[in-house]
């Protein structure tokens, strides 16, 4: 009778847990009461990481290049872009970072002139995590003409125009470039 009892109760507490776990209730996840509430985030945190995400996807990188062609000309990557020169010049002259109605910096009329100042290979030679490869030095010299206006608005509202701002940033375009033997006697 005890046998028959433990089994009746075991048939109903197995038919109990099928029932309870179909349908909606399981559907919806773990209940994580006041965890399970968005949270609001400053716009400010909010574009400081996506900056972070641009820089790294865009430039924080280095490309590795097929093998240059034998007699080719190695020529370097296409010069930086003006998103990335006006970047490099928020580092020098953070417009960003002012505080609205009390101190607000502006940049505006940009000239951009780029200049390249070398261009250079290296010599093969095996890198870890790439393999064999030749380093392709090239660097520009970015000079930035601009008027900056700032505006002060507490304690005493004024604005302050510098028509003849000049900057100068250099910036890095290094590459690799693939080889495919580096020891020059064909040997490896």
């Amino acid at each position: 009778m005890a046998r028959k009892a433990t089994s009746t109760a075991t048939l109903a507490l197995l038919a109990v847990a099928m029932l309870a776990g179909t349908g909606c209730q399981t559907a919806q996840g773990p209940a994580l009461g006041f965890l399970g509430m968005p949270i609001p985030i400053s716009p400010y945190f909010q574009r400081k990481k996506e900056d972070e995400h641009w820089m790294h996807e865009r430039y924080d990188r280095v490309a590795i290049l097929p093998p240059i062609a034998e007699g080719g000309q190695a020529t370097g990557l296409d010069p930086p872009s003006d998103d990335q020169v006006m970047r490099a010049i928020e580092d020098i002259h953070p417009t960003a970072k002012g505080w609205p109605f009390l101190h607000e910096v502006q940049i505006s009329n940009v000239r951009i002139v780029k200049e390249k100042t070398q261009d250079g290979i290296d010599k093969p030679r095996v890198y870890p995590l790439i393999g064999p490869a030749q380093l392709h030095h090239v660097h520009y010299k970015c000079t930035v003409y601009f008027t900056k206006t700032t505006r002060v608005g507490w304690p005493i509202p004024h604005t302050l125009i510098d028509e003849e701002v000049i900057e100068v940033v250099h910036i890095d375009k290094d590459h690799f470039h693939m080889v495919g033997n580096v020891d020059p006697n064909g040997g490896g």
